[in-house]
């Protein structure tokens, strides 16, 4: 989806996810071994809550520079065995300690990405990045930036559709194109996946798996597409902030200048009160 106009009926379409997204705890994850190290540790947030996401949005040219990346203890790349077909997708990794992960959705977009990933890396830490095929067959650079310093690479759909309202065999060419972007671009095809509008179905947990991937939801949406300003984008995060919660953000789909800044702002406050940020493994 090239737009950065939100489909018509919007509030419908989020109802509808909600109803066929319904999430759960699972515990097959480990953390990635080479995630940041914690700073001296206080309170941790009060829970989570979650709700739906936005479309993708227009991608650009990205810029071509490289930094130094943070691969060096990052896990081997490889495939899994193929996965079962979920009911339902992880919602939050509770196995993960005093951890938290952050997930960025619809992109990769150049002016909003290298922000990010800037953030990330001053930061050393690593984050979960599911991208749209058409973004990311825009802006093959900026996805070998992300699998370059660490990050792991997600399917998020060829075009941001509704899932539930697709056949089969539009499912999969919707999902298969993304993976055969990302395998062609980082060598190997991604292990993750999130529908757009948090909308899962039969349909999907079960061309996912057989692509050998895992499904992915969140548990704090901090409604960045809205644009509700930076201090608000901020607040959720923090209030939300409690281990093995999955933070939903984008860094696509329209103006995402607040998501860019509040990252700057609430990255370093997590870590002051001690939490690890880290990716998944699948084990």
């Amino acid at each position: 989806m090239r737009s950065d106009h939100l489909r018509p009926d919007r509030r419908t379409l989020l109802k509808v996810a909600l109803g066929l997204g319904t999430a759960t705890t699972l515990h097959l994850i480990a953390a990635d071994p080479a995630s940041t190290p914690t700073r001296p540790a206080r309170a941790a947030g009060t829970p989570p809550a979650a709700a739906a996401g936005p479309p993708a949005g227009l991608p650009g040219r990205p810029p071509a520079y490289r930094l130094q990346p943070m691969t060096a203890g990052s896990p081997p790349r490889f495939r899994p065995a193929r996965p079962p077909v979920r009911t339902r997708p992880f919602e939050e990794l509770p196995d993960l300690g005093h951890s938290m992960v952050l997930s960025f959705d619809d992109g990769p977009d150049a002016r909003y990405t290298p922000d990010i990933l800037a953030t990330l890396r001053k930061h050393q830490v690593r984050a979960m990045f599911f991208v749209c095929g058409e973004m990311a067959d825009a802006a093959p650079d900026l996805l070998r930036e992300m699998a370059d310093d660490g990050h792991v690479v997600g399917n998020h759909s060829w075009s941001h559709p509704l899932i539930p309202g697709l056949s089969r065999a539009a499912i999969r060419d919707e999902l298969g194109r993304t993976s055969d972007v990302v395998e062609r671009e980082l060598g190997t095809a991604p292990l993750w996946y999130r529908a757009p509008y948090g909308a899962w179905n039969r349909n999907s947990f079960e061309i996912g798996a057989d692509l050998g991937m895992e499904p992915m939801a969140w548990t704090v949406d901090t409604l960045d597409w809205t644009t509700p300003g930076t201090g608000t984008i901020v607040r959720r995060v923090m209030d939300g902030a409690a281990p093995g919660v999955v933070v939903l953000s984008h860094d696509a789909g329209g103006n995402r200048s607040q998501s860019v800044e509040a990252l700057r702002r609430y990255l370093p406050r997590l870590l002051d009160e001690g939490y690890r940020i880290t990716v998944p493994q699948r084990v």
